[in-house]
């Protein structure tokens, strides 16, 4: 990585903190989220800045945003856009509001099923078809869903194999004492508005492309499949999917670190929010395996 791209990488990760304080961890995987091309699904009670988390990353990298509040009567014609037949030519496009380069999809879990699954060919394979016609998404493209606790009002576990869809999961949880007194003078809120772009949508696909390079061992695959088969002898369910991604966001980690090669560090930084919401007992799974190379 050049200096100079070192430089932005840092300078776009101090203007995220500025907003979502006392947050690095989440900051730093939601970014090499970005840069490894993948999902996040944030799951945590309402009003703890998931959706100002999502507003930051768009401002910083350039990226146009869209909010879609998910209710129990949202049809997937709202997600995805429809066709207008109205002139005598084909017909016309009229984009829903998927075709943003961040979209946020607010308390997925209290979206009808159908609904829920009108965005994952989106997700895996960056369009849509309507009516029998496929039209691509922007790009770069990062989908942020929120799910609220299945204790509240309204909502419903998502499938496993929708979960499994998400590249990363992240709960932001509450902030410290100091974040909070900052919040209560409204800090943050002030900072949002006044926030600069520092990358575009080029500099962003660019930096997408070099963190896809980043160097992964012999080694470090080997310890990725040695976790894999750990956690399927204990029961857990991780698909071939959850390897692929253990490795992109190691990479993109990396690569947003500063460095060209991946290390177990940053496997161990990133497994966590990878497998988090795919099995129940990530935490035991995590504890029990030998990390050494």
């Amino acid at each position: 990585m050049a200096q100079t791209e070192a430089l932005l990488i840092a300078d776009c990760l101090g203007a995220i903190n500025s907003v979502v304080l006392g947050k690095s961890r989440v900051v730093e995987l939601a970014t090499a989220t970005l840069f490894a091309r993948g999902s996040i699904l944030i799951e945590d009670r309402p009003g703890l800045g998931k959706t100002t988390l999502a507003k930051t990353l768009s401002k910083v990298f350039g990226l146009s945003f869209h909010r879609i509040q998910c209710t129990n009567d949202l049809l997937p014609m709202d997600i995805l856009g429809r066709l207008d037949y109205a002139t005598k030519e084909k017909p016309r496009l009229i984009e829903g509001p998927i075709f943003a380069s961040l979209v946020i999809l607010d308390e997925l879990n209290r979206a009808p099923a159908r609904t829920q699954s009108a965005f994952l060919q989106a997700m895996e394979e960056g369009e849509v078809t309507l009516e029998g016609a496929t039209y691509a998404l922007p790009r770069p493209q990062m989908f942020i869903a929120t799910q609220n606790p299945a204790d509240q009002v309204g909502t419903s576990f998502l499938p496993e194999s929708e979960l499994d869809r998400f590249t990363i999961h992240l709960q932001i949880g509450y902030p410290d004492n100091e974040s909070e007194k900052s919040i209560l003078r409204g800090l943050p809120q002030g900072k949002l508005s006044d926030i600069k772009e520092i990358l575009n949508k080029k500099q962003v696909l660019d930096l997408q492309n070099q963190a896809s390079t980043v160097k992964t061992s012999e080694m470090m695959l080997d310890l990725v499949i040695r976790f894999l088969n750990h956690a399927r002898a204990q029961g857990a369910y991780l698909s071939p999917r959850v390897g692929r991604d253990l490795v992109r966001v190691s990479q993109a980690l990396a690569f947003v670190r500063g460095r060209d090669h991946v290390i177990p560090d940053d496997l161990k930084f990133c497994m966590p929010a990878v497998i988090g919401h795919r099995t129940r007992v990530a935490d035991g799974i995590i504890q029990s395996f030998p990390f050494e190379v």
